[in-house]
Parts: C-alpha cells; structure tokens; sequence
C-alpha cells in the first residue's frame, strides 16, 4: 500500500462493532512517532516582572523522557463526516503555578472548558484566536471562567498578565479526536464507514493530514511520524486554523 508521508498504514484487522445505522463501524489506533525533542523545556522565571507584589514561582517542567511528553502533546481527530450529532463535554485548565497546568487539550466541537484560578495571585486568560477570541478579565484564586467553543480549530490561549503561560485548545468537528499517550498510542473508536482526513497536531510542526478510507468492518492500525520544519512539515501561525499546508 502506497505511504503518505508522515504517516503509514499498517494494517487491516476484523472489527465487530457495531454501526447504529445497521453498518459495522470500526476503530482506528496507532502510534505517534517523535524522534528528537520539539519544545524547549520551561524553566523558572527571573524576570523582574515577577518579583512585584505576592511572589508565586513559576514551576518548571519535570525532568524525565521528554520524546514521551512530545509525543503526549500530539492531538488526533477526524475531519469529515459532519452529519452525526456530537455530544458536548466539559474540560478544565486550571492555572496554577504561574501556568496552565495542561499545554494542550482536544475537545469537540460545542464543548466547553473551565479556567479556574488556583494561584493567589489574577490571572488574565484571553484568546486572539480566529476560531474563538476571548478575554475573559481579571480574576482572583478561586474564581473561575468559562467559555464555550462552537467552531473547530486551533485556539492559543494565553494570559495578559504572565506572558510566559500559554496553553492550546484544539477543538475537533466531530466525536472522534483523541490525545496520544506517553508511549504514543491513539484510539479512535467506533468510527463509521467513509472517507475521512485524520489529523495529527503538534504545536511545534503544526498539521500531519492524510485522507483515509474507513471501510466496514474493517479497523485500522497507522503509525505517524511527526515531521519538523527542514523535513517540510506544514506550520500553523498564532491564531491560524488547523491543516493550514498539508503534509506531502
């Protein structure tokens, strides 16, 4: 079978779930393959702005296997197939430690998500994003926001007040979106017949895009490989929806 760059079918297996509509549906897994550190890692804040007023660090990030944390910022879904009703959730980005104590979430689309405030100090959480721009205003330890996203895409969020925190929300068009594990395994489950773009997200690389075909019955097993920028991986901008430059 031809391979897309990126990623790679690599196999067709019997699946025996059971479509609603009387078609058997089927999953899609896989794994997420990152071959070298993407992000910088985050260290504590020197700078003087931080030394005004009550004095709260800025927690660096945690020693351990960083291509297993770059590979648990890669966010998966499905674009197409917009017919089928998508159940809204709730998710939560706290700020705490002078940082968004996750950097990237998926939700679907209509969904929502909570920003309380765990620090004793305001935070500011805004969003210039095209697909949802937002301001939502100073507010104290344990207070909390929350804002609804009603169109798909890419949103950066970050805080007016701490320029060093910055989160992403990527908001996927259908029920079927996943956020990679540790080890790089993806699950997408219950998946109906039909053409598909799946979509691979990484801040740093921006979008892995290839158009697959779901077939009844039938699950599938795909590896993708996260490009960088001199391999020609596509690159999203601050604001910029996702799959802006398919991968070749």
């Amino acid at each position: 079978m031809a391979k897309a760059r990126g990623i790679r079918v690599l196999s067709f297996v019997a699946a025996v779930v059971v479509f609603s509509a009387g078609c058997r549906a089927a999953n899609i897994e896989g794994t997420v393959v990152v071959k070298r550190q993407l992000t910088r890692m985050r260290v504590t804040e020197t700078l003087p702005l931080y030394q005004r007023g009550t004095v709260v660090a800025v927690k660096p990030d945690e020693p351990g296997d960083r291509l297993s944390l770059e590979r648990s910022r890669v966010l998966v879904y499905l674009e197409g197939r917009a017919k089928e009703p998508v159940l809204p959730v709730t998710a939560v980005l706290e700020q705490e430690n002078r940082r968004f104590v996750q950097e990237t979430i998926v939700i679907p689309v209509g969904s929502s998500v909570q920003f309380p405030n765990r620090d004793k100090i305001f935070h500011n959480v805004f969003s210039l994003s095209k697909a949802k721009a937002f301001d939502l205003g100073n507010y104290p330890k344990g207070s909390s926001r929350t804002v609804v996203f009603n169109e798909p895409g890419v949103v950066f969020v970050n805080c007016h007040l701490h320029p060093n925190m910055v989160a992403t929300v990527v908001v996927a068009p259908n029920q079927w979106y996943a956020k990679a594990a540790g080890d790089g395994h993806f699950a997408l489950h219950d998946v109906p017949p039909g053409s598909y773009t799946l979509v691979a997200w990484h801040k740093a690389t921006g979008s892995v895009r290839r158009r697959i075909d779901v077939v009844e019955g039938r699950d599938m097993n795909l590896e993708i490989l996260i490009p960088f920028a001199e391999e020609g991986a596509s690159e999203e901008k601050h604001g910029a929806s996702p799959g802006m430059r398919a991968a070749r």
